[in-house]
């Protein structure tokens, strides 16, 4: 049934809870965090990764560029197949919890995990961007066409809101 509030409105609060992973982890406090982490008095910004020697800011960019060139890579296929088996709820779910799991594994995050810690922090990017795929093509499953434009305003708005409110609380935890 198109146009169920319950359905509108859940779909708008995953919105609120997928945007703090844009902000919080991939632009604002987990790149300080990072370059705090992978900065030493012995190596500088250089850190081994894997036994090849980088600039810290370098890993991080590279990491974040293959991560999206994966997704670019799966998401036509992975999609299809969602699309052609009707499984769209168990790609997203997969998708969603990659993305949690790995983002909260980020705690852990010390310059002596570093190699894993990249890994975890690439599995986040492609977990965060592979559920938005699945979640975007819900929105024609669950409004009419002449609701759209509006459901969609909502759950930007909604995003942009939680990512604010989650990143003052991060900030406040920082400064006290």
């Amino acid at each position: 049934m198109k146009n169920n509030p319950k359905i509108l409105r859940a779909w708008c609060f995953y919105d609120w809870a997928n945007s703090v992973h844009a902000l919080v982890i991939v632009s604002a406090i987990f790149p300080v965090y990072y370059g705090g982490v992978t900065t030493s008095e012995e190596f500088g910004k250089q850190v081994n990764f894997f036994g090849i020697w980088l600039k810290n800011s370098v890993l991080f960019s590279y990491t974040v560029s293959f991560s999206f060139l994966l997704i670019v890579f799966l998401m036509p296929i992975l999609s299809s197949v969602a699309d052609y088996t009707g499984d769209k709820k168990g790609f997203m779910r997969f998708f969603v919890y990659l993305g949690s799991f790995s983002s909260m594994a980020l705690s852990f995050f010390t310059t002596d995990t570093l190699n894993i810690s990249i890994i975890l922090f690439s599995f986040s990017l492609v977990g965060y961007s592979g559920s938005l795929v699945f979640y975007n093509a819900y929105l024609p499953e669950i409004a009419t066409e002449d609701q759209f434009d509006r459901i969609s305003a909502r759950g930007y708005a909604l995003g942009f809101i939680g990512s604010v409110i989650l990143m003052i609380f991060n900030l406040m935890m920082l400064l006290n």
